[in-house]
């Protein structure tokens, strides 16, 4: 799709520097960098620029974000689809009170066994994996959100509520392939295709997870049980985990309306506002450069004026 490792600027080695980059801040303020200019015999504009170059090196490139988003996509929409494919004949897809109809004796088919153990270890695999993907802005909420699926996938299993474990992993890998495909799509730079394919991720994210998932799994994990059993732990625990997740679900929904309304109002293209984004190397030069081809344009047109004028 067209995407390249794009070649970064190294900075020099600079013990002082680098000792205050890792143990101080990333981002110095003014009398910081007026104090390592002293220090390190520097200009404040080399300071400026060696700490702009040191912080896109620590961050990911283009083509690592491109990958894990095509990885990502890759195992959501397959998930989807093998949910989809497992739960498309069963009655509980389309009426949830058929959840609880035998419970706790229900019969765990070959299909469910598989989802479930997939679906488990992708989000272990997430747990080990955090060291090494890209790290985004909701970090703790993603962290928060992996330990309480893993949490909600395996507490399900040991209780017998698979059949609202099912449907909860269909609901939530329905609109995840969606917005890993329109990251595939920004990082390649295909603008309209991204933006078109965010407003529809938009569209499924907040059918699914802020109507679907708190009036109709919620509603139906918490009410329908008490008609035909009595309250244990385990009902409890399934639920604040439930309630856990939708919180994520509007802190989530928040930040993509955010995106939305930023690009309706200014026509500009859809970034994930969790990405870190990358700095301009010479922005510092470029803006200098700006000015000063401004004084000189403004130059000649004053003495091009005057020279109308006589």
């Amino acid at each position: 799709m067209g995407v390249k490792e794009k070649v970064r600027l190294t900075v020099s080695h600079n013990p002082t520097l680098e000792s205050f980059y890792c143990n101080t801040t990333k981002n110095p303020s003014q009398s910081s960098i007026d104090s390592l200019c002293k220090q390190t015999g520097c200009s404040e504009r080399q300071v400026q620029r060696w700490f702009r170059r040191r912080r896109n090196q620590d961050r990911p490139s283009l083509l690592k974000k491109f990958k894990e988003a095509s990885w990502r996509f890759t195992f959501y929409l397959l998930a989807f689809i093998a949910g989809l494919a497992a739960l498309i004949d069963k009655p509980w897809l389309y009426d949830f009170k058929e959840m609880w109809q035998g419970f706790p004796i229900l019969t765990l088919l070959p299909s469910q066994y598989w989802y479930y153990m997939i679906e488990l270890g992708f989000y272990v695999s997430l747990i080990f994996s955090v060291a090494s993907d890209v790290k985004r802005k909701d970090f703790k909420e993603q962290m928060v959100h992996h330990m309480a699926t893993i949490f909600l996938i395996s507490f399900s299993w040991c209780v017998n509520y698979i059949r609202a474990g099912t449907l909860i992993m269909l609901l939530h890998d329905s609109s995840d392939y969606l917005l890993e495909s329109a990251k595939i799509f920004i990082y390649a730079g295909w603008r309209n295709t991204s933006n078109y394919v965010f407003f529809l991720f938009a569209t499924v994210f907040i059918f699914t997870r802020l109507y679907i998932f708190p009036f109709y799994i919620i509603y139906s994990t918490y009410i329908y049980p008490m008609t035909m059993y009595s309250p244990f732990f385990g009902y409890y625990f399934l639920n604040f985990l439930m309630m856990v997740l939708q919180c994520l679900h509007i802190f989530w929904a928040i930040l993509i309306l955010r995106m939305a309304v930023r690009f309706l109002s200014s026509d500009e293209k859809v970034e994930d506002e969790r990405s870190d984004k990358e700095e301009t190397d010479e922005s510092g030069e470029e803006e200098e450069g700006v000015e000063k081809k401004g004084v000189v344009q403004n130059g000649h047109a004053a003495h091009n004026n005057h020279r109308k004028t006589e």
